[in-house]
């Protein structure tokens, strides 16, 4: 079905109970969109030749979530890339007998159509061979990005003993199934608005534009308190050195209660057909919460139009 992106509609529900939207526009034009479903126990996808097409087009589950062991519950945020001539499907899965036990893992598909073609696990995501902590602990949300031909894979993990913080951390790929460099800290829960409910920045995601590197994240709880930071670095400098990165001491976008949007994060960015850079990220739109945030499923993908200031840095508002 093909629809014009007159149809979109812009901070408003568009596809419904989709967490932790990515969508991928290939270089023929085609969009796929993939998200967190609300049982947690398969990955979709979605393809369509316009923008606004995804939200009636048909979903296929390309991987369902296995019986016991390994990735056998809580299959969270996957995304969808497509690396050195090959289609990758990063997420994150725990264990039915350690639901907790949240490892990141990759699928892949060598076949030109992904909705069409053969998914095979590649397992657990690889560190380094100097790296000793990568992955040992509960580790989701990655995400890969390309910096003057070389990929990067950013993702979060928690570390300390007690009430555990996530981190995001950042490595060099060596393969996409596989770190090259050992993992660096690039951000930590600093501010008090990263840490209600729990210490949290996850959920990462790029845009490149003017000469720097944009990557947003998600902090804090899962419910009205939700909402977005933001790192910058020069695409010139060392993305290994966490002084290349400068974080900014407020949110970028936050709940909204004038507009009936709560919790807005974990987000990731495409373009429309004209070119004009879109952020997708979930949220929802009631303000009191029904049980768990974790299994309430009204988290909603939406779309908001990205406007670029004067200084070249990306502004989120909601009109």
């Amino acid at each position: 079905m093909s629809v014009s992106n007159d149809a979109l509609q812009y901070n408003k529900p568009w596809i419904l109970q989709r967490a932790d939207p990515y969508v991928y526009k290939s270089p023929d034009g085609l969009y796929y969109f993939t998200a967190s479903v609300p049982a947690y126990d398969g990955i979709v996808l979605r393809c369509s030749r316009t923008l606004a097409g995804l939200a009636d087009a048909g979903e296929k589950e390309v991987w369902h979530k296995h019986d016991s062991g390994i990735m056998s519950c809580h299959v969270w945020a996957p995304e969808l890339h497509f690396l050195d001539g090959a289609w990758y499907i990063y997420f994150a899965a725990g264990d039915k007998d350690d639901i907790w036990a949240i490892r990141p893992y990759v699928l892949t598909c060598k076949d030109k159509d992904p909705m069409t073609g053969t998914w095979t696990e590649l397992g657990k995501m690889g560190r380094a061979d100097e790296d000793e902590f990568s992955f040992e602990a509960f580790s989701l949300d990655a995400t890969v990005f390309e910096n003057g031909g070389k990929h990067y894979y950013v993702w979060a993990e928690k570390v300390g003993v007690g009430k555990q913080i996530s981190n995001l951390y950042i490595g060099e790929l060596e393969t996409p199934n596989r770190l090259k460099t050992v993992q660096v800290l690039l951000t930590t829960p600093d501010y008090d608005w990263e840490r209600v409910g729990f210490w949290v920045n996850e959920g990462p995601s790029v845009i490149k534009r003017n000469g720097r590197i944009f990557l947003t994240y998600s902090a804090s709880e899962t419910g009205i308190a939700y909402c977005m930071g933001m790192l910058t670095a020069d695409e010139n400098s060392d993305l290994l050195d966490p002084l290349s990165w400068k974080k900014e001491r407020y949110p970028v976008l936050c709940s909204d209660e004038a507009k009936g949007i709560y919790g807005p994060g974990h987000n990731s960015f495409t373009q429309d057909e004209e070119g004009n850079d879109i952020l997708v990220y979930h949220a929802r739109t009631e303000k009191e919460i029904t049980g768990d945030p974790l299994y309430n499923p009204n988290r909603h993908a939406m779309l908001m139009k990205v406007r670029w200031d004067e200084r070249g840095v990306p502004v989120f508002r909601y009109d």
